[in-house]
This record gives C-alpha cells, sequence and structure tokens, in this order.
C-alpha cells in the first residue's frame, strides 16, 4: 500500500476547519478549480459515519467520478473514508486530519493506493498530478480559511 499525504499549517482552531468540511457540499467547488460537483447522497444533517458523498473532479487532465463512504468521524478531528467501487479497486481509502498547534492547525490529507511502489512507478505521472492536487486543496482550504 503507498499512502500520499499533504500536510499544512493553517492559522485557524480545528473548529473551523471541521465546519467547513462538514459543509464540503457547499463548499467543494471552492476548493479547487478541477472540483466540478459535490452531491450528499444520505440525508443526514451532520457528518456520519456511512455517509456517502460523490464527487467529480479533473485529475490528470481527465474527469473523474469518485463516491466515498465515511468510516470515521471525530469532531474536530478527523474524517476517514473508504472509496466505493469502481475507485476501490485503486484508491480504497483516505482521511482528513486535523491538529491543534498553538493557536493554529495542522490539516493533513491522505489517499492510500493498493499497488504501493509498482503503482508509483508506471503511473508516475498520475501520481504527480495527484500529489500536485493534494497540495493545492491545502494551501487553497488555508487561504479560505484565514481569509473568512
Amino acid at each position: 500500500m503507498k499512502t500520499l499525504k499533504d500536510s499544512i499549517e493553517i492559522n485557524t482552531k480545528p473548529e473551523k476547519i471541521y465546519q467547513w468540511l462538514k459543509n464540503l457540499d457547499k463548499n467543494y467547488k471552492k476548493w479547487h478549480k478541477d472540483h466540478v460537483n459535490s452531491i450528499k447522497l444520505t440525508n443526514t444533517r451532520e457528518l456520519e459515519i456511512a455517509d456517502v458523498f460523490c464527487y467529480e473532479e479533473y485529475l490528470h487532465g481527465e474527469l473523474h467520478k469518485l463516491t466515498f463512504k465515511l468510516t470515521t468521524v471525530e469532531e474536530n478531528r478527523v474524517i476517514e473514508f473508504k472509496t466505493l467501487f469502481p475507485a476501490s479497486l485503486i484508491c480504497p481509502k483516505g482521511s482528513f486530519l486535523i491538529e491543534p498547534k498553538n493557536d493554529g492547525s495542522i490539516f493533513t490529507a491522505t489517499l492510500s493506493f493498493r499497488m504501493g511502489n509498482m503503482f508509483s512507478k508506471l503511473a508516475k505521472s498520475r501520481v504527480e498530478a495527484i500529489q500536485k492536487h493534494m497540495k493545492e486543496e491545502g494551501e487553497n482550504l488555508k487561504r479560505l480559511l484565514e481569509t473568512e
């Protein structure tokens, strides 16, 4: 298993980051220029384990439609998800971790891939595009939350 990880320090409280993520279906398009659409398929007010989201975004120049199911939700701390078929064949899971640091937070996003180092070698340009996208998402989240 190969895990891509991106962390960034954001000058805001964990609660503000969590609230923003909690409303990701509304905030998704603001997060990154390559984000197209976000739909929460379950009818819950809060983030709950088993909530399902469908996202459309461009990665490495191609439109991807990805469906995720939340597996762990700890308010102001962590959101873990698993991807649903067919994306789960390659990328089974990911997470958003929010850690307090002084008066701010460290936000970490992860995505795990099944093929480990082989995936990195065979799909090098895709891995680089995903890492770049994750970094841009972190930088954009910082900018969005620090200016609100």
